[in-house]
């Protein structure tokens, strides 16, 4: 596969790489082989774990909160300092 970082830009996918890897190992090490039944499995392990970590999962690079809760607080002080 071809990388989408730029020569030399080591950080350009981090985000993308660290969230693979924390799916890789939450979701994927722990199955059995085959490790999805179907692609229809796949999608739905996949969706779930997204939910999972965007609305459930604590990340510490936000004060052990959730990326969720973390947007609606962001929302709310956007709205609160938006000039009528």
């Amino acid at each position: 596969m071809r990388s989408q970082s730029r020569r030399g830009e080591c950080y350009d996918n981090a985000q993308a790489e660290s969230l693979w890897s924390r799916l890789k190992t939450e979701v994927l090490e722990g199955r059995e082989w085959p490790v999805f039944a179907d692609l229809a499995d796949a999608q739905t392990s996949v969706a779930d774990y997204f939910d999972y970590y965007n609305c459930d999962r604590l990340h510490s690079s936000i004060g052990y909160h959730t990326p969720y809760h973390t947007h609606q607080q962001l929302l709310q002080t956007t709205a609160l300092n938006c000039p009528a």
